[in-house]
């Protein structure tokens, strides 16, 4: 079903490599992440399912307001990917939940699970590198944003050279 997805996802983006380059690393961190806290199957599937399609606003708000801000593409990102995801043989439990998870993915405060954190954490592990993050902005997201002990190890390990400096 993933698969399926993320082939799905892959269409959607109409060929804009950077797009689904972003989407494929944020989902392979977050799939680590969920595996290494020992998720259950189905909040598993829930965070993997919302990663690949978190940027789904993306290309509409470009389109639509010309920038792809974080809070236009949650304002947009939750109708799209529960139409998206519609006919998938997702459950609507399921899909109600990444829809909510796309809604909120730029959104720090009142994180109610580990499927939002986890997330949270994978988009800016992406971000950081694709942002070119300085060593002062990683620190302050590892203090204030990382909360997963493996989503830290992760920052740490592989910005180790920039925190070093």
């Amino acid at each position: 079903m993933v698969a399926k997805i993320t082939q799905k996802m892959i269409d959607f983006s109409k060929g804009n490599l950077h797009d689904i380059n972003h989407f494929i690393k944020v989902y392979g961190y977050a799939k680590t992440i969920g595996q290494l806290e020992n998720l259950d199957e189905k909040t598993q599937l829930t965070l993997e399912v919302a990663a690949l399609v978190h940027d789904i606003a993306c290309p509409l708000c470009r389109e639509k307001y010309g920038t792809a801000r974080g809070d236009l593409q949650e304002k947009e990102g939750l109708v799209l990917a529960h139409d998206f995801l519609q006919g998938t043989g997702l459950d609507a439990e399921i899909i109600d939940r990444v829809a909510f998870l796309v809604g909120h993915h730029h959104t720090l405060e009142g994180v109610d699970g580990i499927d939002w954190q986890i997330l949270l954490e994978a988009d800016y592990l992406v971000n950081a590198d694709e942002g070119k993050q300085t060593k002062e902005k990683i620190e302050a997201r590892m203090a204030n944003m990382f909360k997963t002990a493996s989503g830290t190890a992760l920052l740490k390990s592989m910005y180790s050279k920039i925190l070093e400096d």
